[in-house]
């Protein structure tokens, strides 16, 4: 629609019609068969995300509500290794300072984490080890199958943050030894904000402390989980709940391995533009790390403002993001996750083009050309 705009934000993104459509139905019965299975249905979707067998649960809240129910459960009064690179490892960090003895793991955001201060950590006692996967802030794809098998080594227990790949990049959560991890609504999965799933394996039930949160007691979401219909142990929201079923409906349709390998070239696009637009992706890597697949950061071009880049996208009818904390003014971010495809990634790639062109970068070449030849291949 003319006015709407276009969000290519790493979350929230654009909600397909369908899932709008299942939104505005009339409220139905939560303890009632016919929420029961949309939670099924959606549960068994999500397993295929999170490349799990372990229980998911649904929580009526934002990812960083999935992030705190996995610490607080899992880890209050334990040892805690919280490697950082972003803002979002940040979060986790804090949320693990709130309720456990967490040791912060700190890289400069966008590089690489710390994988042997990880292991030396754990050699000193820690028992969990938090991670975010895909660290948007920085546009950097963190080792979870490293320090998964770290983890293992050493018996302690992994938290996940999978908020924004789960759904649009390949994550592998029994594979990678993974005991808990998380994904929020309004990312890859394109539903609305407001819900986050919890995948939790058998070695962390086994683990729950007995201090937990009341809202957030994951125990409590697995007993009402049990019951034939499924049900939440407190009065969800309905409507977010039929609208992540819907788009995990289509999810299903277009099938996980299609799906990530859509993700993957629309990511490859924006990076082919930003290479002929002769600018400079933000993250550093190494053989373990690798670019997002679901946002690219890339480096802003001397001379030119946060306010004119993204002010002239935005009055094309184009929202990216900017850069976070003290990353504002010296980053740029276009999200490629959701249900986008061809058409939003190049009108994209062209309003940023355009107001790289007016703002004064130099040099800037065919971007939208480069990431055609990619989309077209």
């Amino acid at each position: 629609m003319e006015n709407e705009r276009l969000l290519m934000l790493p979350g929230p993104v654009p909600v397909p019609e369908r899932v709008r459509q299942a939104m505005m139905r009339q409220a139905i019965n939560h303890r009632g068969p016919e929420f029961g299975a949309a939670y099924e249905a959606s549960v068994d979707v999500l397993k295929d995300c999170f490349g799990t067998e372990n229980e998911v649960y649904i929580i009526s809240g934002s990812g960083t509500a999935g992030m705190e129910a996995a610490v607080a459960n899992f880890g209050r009064g334990k040892k805690i290794a919280s490697p950082v690179n972003g803002k979002f490892g940040d979060r986790l960090l804090k949320i693990a300072q709130r309720y456990g003895d967490a040791t912060a793991i700190e890289s400069e955001w966008g590089t690489p984490i710390d994988l042997d201060a990880v292991a030396e950590s754990l050699e000193n006692g820690a028992e969990m080890v938090t991670m975010v996967h895909n660290e948007t802030s920085a546009g950097i794809l963190n080792p979870a199958k490293e320090v998964g098998a770290l983890a293992r080594k050493h018996d302690a227990l992994f938290v996940m943050d999978g908020v924004t790949s789960v759904g649009g990049d390949e994550v592998l959560a029994d594979d990678w030894g993974v005991d808990v991890a998380i994904v929020g609504s309004q990312k890859c999965l394109a539903a609305p904000s407001g819900l986050a799933a919890v995948a939790v394996s058998e070695r962390a039930w086994e683990r729950i402390v007995e201090d937990r949160p009341f809202y957030l007691d994951l125990a409590a979401y697995r007993k009402s989980g049990s019951k034939s219909p499924m049900e939440t142990p407190y009065t969800p929201a309905v409507p977010l709940f039929l609208g992540l079923a819907e788009s995990l409906a289509i999810i299903r349709e277009e099938g996980m391995a299609a799906r990530i390998a859509r993700h993957r070239r629309m990511s490859s696009a924006v990076r082919a533009a930003v290479s002929a637009w002769g600018l400079d992706l933000f993250p550093t890597l190494d053989a373990v790390h690798a670019y997002s697949n679901t946002v690219t950061a890339v480096r802003m071009p001397e001379g030119v403002t946060d306010s004119a880049l993204r002010g002239t996208v935005k009055r094309m009818g184009i929202e990216i993001a900017g850069g976070q904390d003290h990353l504002k003014g010296n980053i740029f971010r276009i999200g490629s996750m959701g249900a986008v495809s061809a058409p939003e990634i190049l009108a994209t790639l062209a309003a940023v083009q355009h107001a790289l062109r007016t703002a004064g970068a130099k040099d800037v070449g065919d971007g939208v050309e480069a990431a055609a030849g990619v989309l077209d291949a």
